[in-house]
């Protein structure tokens, strides 16, 4: 391999693991519903992509929480009920919102003590290995 190749391959890592790409994707509105202990807390947020690929969201993770699961919400029969996803698209040059009734996040198992206003580091997952990180802020059970 050329020592001209090896450069631009390692000029193209690194851009890649500087989060470059994260300029295409960005999170808004993000915020947890911080309910009584002992009951999961909710995470909300837009998730846009400007990007010409579809996006795709794998995983999700915090280390103020033991356990975070991506869901939604679903109507069958006039009754509503949660169902885990393991993925979700955000489509090339689209968004996709995470809002109670709809998508969202469970948070689990808090490691801390936990009170309104906090911020909350939250890892975005995607196809590929890529990550992004968010700051939620946690709101009372009201969302305010």
């Amino acid at each position: 391999m050329s020592r001209s190749l090896r450069f631009a391959i390692f000029v193209c890592l690194a851009w890649l693991a500087s989060g470059a790409w994260a300029a295409e994707l960005e999170v808004s509105d993000a915020w947890i519903r911080l309910l009584p202990v002992g009951a999961p807390a909710g995470g909300y947020f837009t998730l846009r992509n400007d990007s010409n690929q579809p996006a795709v969201l794998v995983g999700v993770s915090s280390s103020d929480f033991g356990h975070v699961m991506m869901h939604k919400t679903v109507e069958e029969k006039g009754r509503s009920r949660m169902l885990h996803v393991d993925r979700v698209e955000v489509p090339a040059r689209g968004k996709l919102a995470f809002t109670p009734g709809g998508y969202h996040l469970m948070l689990m198992q808090p490691r801390r003590k936990l009170a309104v206003g906090d911020r909350i580091a939250i890892a975005l997952e995607f196809s590929g290995g890529r990550k992004l990180m968010a700051q939620f802020q946690l709101r009372g059970p009201a969302g305010k």
